[in-house]
């Protein structure tokens, strides 16, 4: 079949030349169509449930709301994991699902069975979902800077018109605020003048509600128009709500608020703080981007309509970037799209060092970008964002795709210089394309399906790896069907004028010099060579057991995010300080450009971060400007030093990896261990043995256990006896314990386009210490007004200050910074130090976590794909050469090609881990096309000779095989050659992603190299044993 396609095509070689055409067009189109990314979209779906629950602590959320709403969304279809956690005031629940789930789907769902929880919530408290949004979608952030401002007029510009503008951009699911000051009415209660007026609290609240509205009378007609009737009531001032009348004395004398309150303008209460620079306190917003966009189009329509508000800001105030990923995304476009360019030049001088024609070597260089352009394509109408692995797909297979082209070639010279003129050249062309076309083809179909496999990963690495996979096969498909169509009308039209034999090309007569006495010699002493190459393949034990194992290696983002840890309880106050502290550090390295910090949360469900938890995106200037000799390792180590305070623990990450490893193990670590059990103080000293234990593992760079129960409780206990006889109820004394200590946001004015809330409290100084506090008064049922503690005990407690579950069960989570990159190596030695020093109770267990959790779920994956694999190779090889014996000869380059791959990973100090092991399984591919090149030359020649009655002797048999190798040597060399010099820039590249590419093609290249050696060496042994059976 595939020869009448190729007959076919050279018969309609107009119509193969429009279709090329044809497809070089729709690349071109898909190229500037393709919207591009740094890494394909690693992030899991994900729904947040947000519910706020002012002035309760975290276990009164956790026990009202957090609870209720996690069990039930345990029962939700393709929930993974649900996460709770309880703050201070609010419940945040994640529903993790399972990969392939749509967002929307999982969004409406989560609706269905929260309008069936939602009627186990107390009364008032009304959860919703946050947005269409997660982590990973932080994709721009800024402050708002202005002289002469205060925090609370920055915050006003962002929330009233910064935020709103920016939200209105495609592609935002929101806008999130953080830092400043949101502006609050206060209404100071002084309880003594209540006393004295006869004013409850109640009365104060009531009052301001009324008085806080605007009414219509719908509409009355006079002289002939008709006019609609308001009744305006807002508040508009502080005066406002000094004049609203709260009662009538019996003089007549109106009672109003002044009387009772004095009323200010003061900060709304704060649970995150953002700084600058070291510089102080800041104003700053988040854009996060919606589930499933494009993150350059984004930011890029993000910064246009800066660019058109930037008019609208009060006179001095401007808008700062602090935070812009698409800075990376054009580094690591930039970086592989030089690398392809690279690749492509330095494979089209293979051709052209090798034929010494620069005709022939024409129809190699425009099959390439034919290729690559089709390639583009199919990616563009399979929805698949330019990105470091799709790209990176593309280019590990630059080099491969380009083989069955040199083959053909070769074989088309070789055809040319035996015919003796007579035959039309169309003719020889087609009988050389025939000749080794198929077996070309399949060797190139197997490189192609060598990568499926892949497509079974799952979860975050599948993610990361099933782009790369889409593109490898598109290309290398691409590839054979043009190796079968387009290149034997290219070899028709270009192959022609003198060809130079192959014998006076200097390249293949040096290698003919040096192979011949080679091969000679091993034709003489096969076993030799054979027990040579099994030891040299025992040795290959040494490099592997020294290799480590590792996720993946880190991309190097250019931005780096520092998140620091304090216990619990740390006042907004003390937080602040530490912030700018660390920040001015950092900012004072000569390679940093910039640092914005938060310490607590944004205004997002998104951020379910606790006040004592702080990041800090510290902006890199280009590496040409750093200090000589500085690298990244060595510049973190020094920020970390400088950055040290007692009683804080650091951590470092990048901003995208933090994202996604919190969105999908809730760990920002590179390891974590997950504590489970059923009570917070016995979870909490696990968590602390479990700590200890890690820091005396070597390679522990910092390890934290959260306290659970390290947050600070004033407990009011009402004496129901003492309640009783006052005639007082519960929710009495509650409801003072709410408004009158507490505070309570009564109303919130309208001002304009803006809005603030109106809260009413006793007077700080009244409320400063546990002593007034129990002299609060409580108003009874007599008309009389008693102290607090006349009704209740107060007393000062450790509790928790933030409690988390996972799937409804309770847990604390201990955060571990490594210096190794041996990730699984660490692990093994902190398990063992686990079990060794730490005895768990009934009821408690632990999981480890973090980046360590994907890569053991992908190495089990791996053991399935990687035998997989090798069992499609050999089932395609089987259906072609019909024979065991030759796919097992063929197959043997496997386990050969490993040698080099081994040794290359060890040299280069690289880790196994899930890059590597995708470089195996392209290599397991090339292995296999480099056995059938040379099956196909030594079956050709054997053949021959057999058809002629020249295999008769040993003698006979080795003349033979020499003539398969030695005389066929340049095909070889070149398609060898091709695919090295394809990989050789990505090993040389310095920019954002190299890393990763690196860790994919370092075993292609070291395999390639000792593949290419038991081709040319090992495997005409085994095949001259094996045909020599029987011969004299």
């Amino acid at each position: 079949m595939l020869e009448r396609i190729i007959k076919a095509s050279i018969r309609h070689r107009t119509f193969v030349i429009i279709f090329a055409l044809f497809a070089v067009a729709w690349g071109i189109w898909s190229i500037k169509n393709t919207a591009i990314d740094a890494i394909p979209d690693l992030s899991d779906v994900q729904v947040v449930i947000y519910t706020d629950y002012q002035g309760q602590a975290p276990q009164v959320v956790e026990d009202q709301i957090t609870y209720p709403l996690t069990t039930a969304m345990l029962a939700v279809p393709g929930a993974k994991v649900v996460r709770g956690y309880s703050f201070f005031g609010v419940s945040f629940v994640y529903i993790i699902f399972e990969d392939g789930t749509d967002m929307y789907w999982a969004r409406s769902r989560v609706l269905e069975y929260l309008n069936f929880a939602a009627s186990k919530l107390p009364k008032g408290v009304t959860p919703s979902l946050g947005p269409d949004a997660t982590g990973v979608g932080w994709v721009y952030e800024y402050a708002v800077e202005g002289e002469g401002y205060s925090l609370a007029e920055l915050r006003s510009i962002q929330d009233w018109y910064v935020r709103y503008q920016l939200a209105k951009v495609p592609g935002v699911s929101e806008v999130a605020s953080i830092g400043g000051f949101v502006k609050q009415y206060q209404v100071n209660i002084d309880p003594t003048r209540l006393i004295t007026h006869d004013v409850s609290i109640g009365d104060v609240v009531k009052a301001i509600k009324m008085s806080n509205r605007d009414v219509g009378g719908r509409v009355i007609e006079m002289a002939e128009r008709e006019y609609m009737v308001r009744g305006l009531g807002y508040i508009k001032s502080i005066s406002d709500i000094d004049d609203i009348v709260l009662k009538t004395d019996r003089t007549g004398t109106p009672v109003k608020v002044r009387d009772v309150a004095r009323v200010e303008l003061g900060p709304d209460e704060r649970r995150g703080i953002a700084e600058k620079d070291g510089e102080g306190e800041a104003v700053g917003g988040i854009v996060v981007m919606r589930f499933g966009e494009n993150a350059l189009d984004v930011i890029d329509g993000v910064k246009a309509k800066l660019a058109e508000i930037k008019a609208g800001l009060p006179e001095g105030v401007r808008i700062t970037p602090v935070y812009d990923r698409s800075s990376l995304i054009h580094r690591a476009i930039d970086t592989l799209k030089e690398k392809l360019i690279e690749e492509t030049i330095l494979v089209s001088l293979v051709c052209i060092a090798f034929l010494l024609h620069m005709r022939s070597a024409l129809v190699a260089i425009i099959m390439l970008p034919v290729a690559l352009l089709i390639s583009f394509g199919i990616m563009h109408l399979a929805g698949i964002n330019a990105n470091i692995m799709s790209l990176g797909g593309i280019a590990i297979a630059i080099g491969a795709m380009i083989d069955g082209a040199i083959v053909m070639i070769e074989n088309a010279h070789k055809h040319i210089e035996r015919s003796d003129g007579k035959k039309p050249r169309w003719e020889i062309i087609s009988e050389a394309a025939c000749e080794v076309g198929p077996p070309l083809f399949f060797s190139l179909l197997i490189i192609t399906i060598a990568f499926l496999p892949i497509f079974a990963l799952e979860a975050q690495e599948g993610r990361l790896f099933k782009p790369l996979a889409f593109t490898k096969t598109f290309s290398m498909a691409s590839a054979a069907i043009l190796s079968i169509t387009l290149v034997p009308v290219l070899m028709g039209y270009f192959i022609r004028g003198r060809i130079l034999p192959e014998e006076k090309n200097p390249l293949t007569r040096a290698a003919v010099w040096i192979y011949r006495p080679v091969i000679e010699r091993v034709l003489r002493h096969k076993i030799t060579t054979i027990v040579i190459a099994v030891g040299v393949l025992a040795l290959t034990v040494f490099p592997l057991s020294r290799l480590g194992s590792e996720f993946m290696p880190a991309l190097d983002e250019g931005t780096l995010l520092f998140m620091p840890v304090t216990l619990p309880g740390v006042s907004v106050t003390k937080a602040g300080e530490i912030l700018q502290t660390q920040d001015k550090i950092l900012k004072g390295f000569p390679e940093v450009e910039s640092v914005f910090g938060k310490a607590g949360r944004a205004l997002t469900a998104t951020d379910p971060a606790p006040f004592e938890m702080f990041e800090t995106i510290v902006n890199l200037r280009p590496k040409e400007e750093w200090r000589e000799g500085m690298t990244l390792e060595k510049l973190i180590e020094e920020m970390n030093e400088a950055a040290s305070i007692p009683g804080i623990t650091n951590a470092w990450t990048m901003p995208i990896k933090a994202r996604i490893d919190m969105l999908s193990t809730g760990i920002r670590t590179p390891v974590g261990i997950k504590v489970f059990g059923k009570d917070l103080d016995m979870l909490e000293k696990v968590a602390l043995e479990v700590e200890a234990a890690v820091k005396k593992v070597p390679g522990t760079s910092s390890a934290y256990a959260e306290r659970i129960v390290g947050g600070y409780y004033l407990d009011i206990r009402i004496k129901r006896g003492e309640a009783a006889r006052f005639g007082l109820k519960i929710e009495d004394i509650q409801d003072v314990i709410m408004s009158a200590i507490g505070g309570e946001n009564v109303t919130t004015t309208v001002e304009g386009l803006e809005r603030y809330p109106v809260n009413v409290r006793y007077k700080r100084e009244l409320r400063d210490d546990i002593n007034k506090l129990g002299r609060v008064y409580v108003p009874t049922t007599m008309g009389t007004h008693i102290p607090l503690e006349q009704v209740a005990d107060l007393e000062i407690k450790m509790g928790p200050p933030s409690i988390r579950t996972e799937n409804a069960l309770l847990t604390t989570w201990i955060f571990i910074d490594v210096r190794a990159t041996d990730i699984g190596g660490y692990v093994r030695e902190a398990k063992e130090a686990v079990s060794r020093d730490v005895r768990f109770p009934a009821g408690y267990n632990i999981a480890w976590s973090g980046s360590y959790e994907y890569m053991e779920r992908a190495y089990e994956r791996l053991k399935i794909i990687i035998p997989l694999t090798i069992a499609i190779i050999f089932l395609l090889l089987y259906m072609n050469f019909r024979s065991l014996t030759e796919c097992l000869i063929i197959l043997l380059a496997i386990p050969f090609s490993l040698v080099g791959a081994a040794w290359i990973l060890y040299i280069l100090g690289y880790n196994l881990s899930i890059g590597v092991a995708i470089g195996f399984l392209a290599l397991a591919g090339l292995d296999a096309e480099m056995g059938i090149v040379m099956l196909i030359y030594l079956n050709n020649v054997y053949k021959e000779r057999v058809a002629h009655g020249r295999m008769n002797t040993k003698e006979d048999l080795r003349e033979a095989v020499i003539e398969g190798t030695v005389l066929r040597v340049r095909p070889k060399l070149m398609t060898v050659t091709a695919i090295i010099a394809g990989l050789v820039p990505i090993m040389w590249a310095t920019g954002a992603g190299a890393d990763v590419m690196k860790r994919i093609a370092a075993p292609m290249v070291g395999g390639m190299f000792t593949s290419a050696l038991l081709e040319l060496l090992v495997l005409p042994a085994i095949y001259a044993l094996w045909k020599g059976r029987g011969l004299r």
